[in-house]
């Protein structure tokens, strides 16, 4: 049986018809991430890591990469 997921976007994506963007879905105590326009390539994380990602990012520890 397939489970119906629900995700959610980004909202620093602006528009809903904006083809590009990030979206994320809590399923089963995890969090899948999957970008927009790679629908069926999906990240599997916990909570805790997925914080620490996004609290890394922002505190610009990553701009270096870009």
């Amino acid at each position: 049986m397939t489970e119906l997921i629900t995700w959610q976007k980004s909202s620093y994506t602006g528009a809903d018809d904006n083809p590009n963007c990030v979206q994320l879905a809590a399923v089963n105590g995890q969090i899948r991430v999957r970008e927009s326009d790679a629908p069926g390539f999906v990240l599997t994380t916990d909570r805790a890591p997925l914080r620490a990602l996004l609290a890394t990012v922002k505190a610009g520890t990553c701009d270096h990469l870009i």
